[in-house]
């Protein structure tokens, strides 16, 4: 094996944490010595032994001149584990090959510093565009401090998220929808308008078997999400935030007794301040979110700069009449106008296509 290929199967490794280690990134180490693989390791749960030390665990003879296969630079700090530089000093490994630079200011370079400075052979970005992609979310919270937000839907050829009766299920395949609730396993959140739930009722939960729930949040301007709604009458058991600009307490004690949270934002317009939220869950360590919600919320979400990637599951359907688009509100002005995207990466889920583009900018804001 070359080294894209250690490189790839310690990507393959940091996968196994997907959903479990947020807001920490997902990490696969491998630990090579004379051309044999002599352990591996991945990152595997939010405060739990980092990737290194666990490849190091897994060794069943000494890595001293061994060689060191992993995903992102190795932390060099004390949080909830030891500095993994320590752990692979130690060891004797006379080699590290790294595939993502640590954009964590407490990190940022000063891992492959310090390993540098104690005479091993540092190498820098091995598959490092794989390498990214595998922590986006990660990069962008502790960036940003606050959550990458990733706009889902799913359409029909013509552009429909609905008939014009209001009916959406199903629009998509079975393998569309197995990959959304994969998303939602990966994702620490999932976000929709109260529109959403008083059309559809939806429990917004992880259907894997062996899947994690992300928190709920209904953006609930007005509060009228019903006591009765599955979100609600669920909320002891699954995380549930109804974001609201109702400041009068007699009415959130209902949700607070069905075990709801409730956070009181300003009020921007017609909806509460999304930047605001957003910054709000960024400080409860909330890393990333699935927007979910209908073509109303889609809209202030997109005039509030708050999504950074769009994922559109096209199905080969047609509905025509009336029935609701992706995006809704006033619409811009003009072509110029328009919110610009990057080069869809596309996709094939069973019948449907995913098209999956990042949010550059917006050209009204430029």
């Amino acid at each position: 094996m070359d080294e894209i290929a250690y490189m790839r199967l310690a990507i393959q490794l940091a996968r196994q944490g997907c959903g479990w280690v947020n807001p920490n990134p997902m990490v696969g180490a491998v630990i090579v010595k004379e051309g044999r693989i002599i352990g591996q390791g991945c990152h595997q749960k939010y405060g739990e032994p980092h990737a290194e030390r666990n490849a190091l665990a897994d060794c069943q003879t000494p890595a001293a001149g061994a060689t060191l296969y992993v995903t992102l630079e190795p932390c060099c700090h004390y949080g909830k584990t030891p500095p993994c530089t320590e752990a692979i000093i130690e060891s004797g490994i006379s080699r590290v090959v790294v595939g993502s630079s640590d954009p964590n200011p407490l990190i940022a370079g000063k891992g492959i510093a310090i390993l540098r400075s104690h005479g091993i052979e540092v190498r820098e970005n091995v598959a490092k565009d794989e390498c990214d992609k595998l922590n986006e979310s990660f990069f962008h919270y502790i960036q940003n401090k606050t959550p990458y937000v990733v706009m889902k839907y799913a359409m029909t050829m013509d552009g429909k998220i609905a008939t014009h009766t209001g009916k959406s299920q199903w629009i998509s395949g079975t393998e569309a929808r197995q990959r959304v609730h994969e998303d939602r396993h990966r994702y620490s959140a999932i976000m929709v308008g109260a529109g959403t739930v008083l059309a559809d009722d939806p429990m917004l939960t992880c259907r894997l078997e062996y899947g994690r729930n992300p928190l709920r949040i209904v953006c609930d301007t007005r509060l009228r999400t019903p006591l009765k709604a599955k979100i609600v009458t669920t909320a002891g058991i699954t995380p549930t935030l109804i974001a609201t600009a109702v400041t009068d307490i007699s009415r959130h004690q209902p949700y607070l007794d069905a075990g709801c949270q409730v956070m009181v934002l300003p009020r921007k317009e017609d909806h509460i301040d999304l930047i605001n939220l957003i910054k709000s869950l960024g400080e409860q360590q909330i890393d990333s979110l699935l927007l979910e919600g209908g073509g109303t919320l889609n809209w202030s979400a997109l005039q509030s700069g708050i999504v950074n990637k769009v994922q559109a599951y096209v199905a080969p359907k047609l509905f025509g009449g009336s029935g609701k688009t992706p995006v809704e509100g006033v619409g811009v002005d003009s072509p110029e106008g328009a919110f610009l995207l990057s080069k869809p990466v596309i996709t094939q889920a069973g019948e449907d296509i995913l098209l999956e583009s990042e949010v550059i900018r917006c050209l009204q804001e430029s």
